[in-house]
């Protein structure tokens, strides 16, 4: 199973969850920033790592990431180069999918966002302060 079908089939999971956190905008943020290139523009590396930082720094929801983001797309149209690193974190989409539905593959979720966080700490203060910065207006 390709990186891309591992990623769709923990949509299906996470689409069809109960959770009112909304974990599946965590899985959005965490794959693009894990698997973003040379062809990603960068607004999309720039909102990955928002709604991680968001998360995991912050302590916002899924569903608070996706309401801060509306508000952060109606204000610049040029969004921070972001260097990408060799590693991207220690945790995939397939360890992910490797824990037990429940409880254990949604702490999984959290670890990988945290590690795909974690990978990008040369950028963090740039991630940061552009986040406040939209979020502030």
């Amino acid at each position: 199973m390709t990186t891309q079908e591992q990623y769709y089939e923990l949509s299906f999971y996470i689409l069809a969850h109960k959770s009112p956190n909304f974990i599946h905008q965590h899985i959005v943020d965490a794959y693009a920033a894990q698997t973003a290139d040379t062809d990603t523009k960068s607004i999309a590396i720039f909102f990955a790592l928002a709604g991680l930082y968001l998360f995991v720094e912050k302590n916002y929801t899924g569903k608070q990431v996706q309401d801060a983001h509306l508000p952060m797309t109606k204000k610049p149209k040029e969004y921070p180069k972001i260097i990408l690193p060799g590693n991207r974190g220690e945790i995939t989409v397939k360890d992910v999918l490797d824990k037990p539905a429940g409880a254990e593959r949604d702490e999984m979720i959290n670890k990988w966002a945290v590690s795909v966080w974690a990978a990008f700490s040369n950028q963090r203060v740039k991630i940061i302060d552009m986040t406040e910065n939209l979020l502030s207006k």
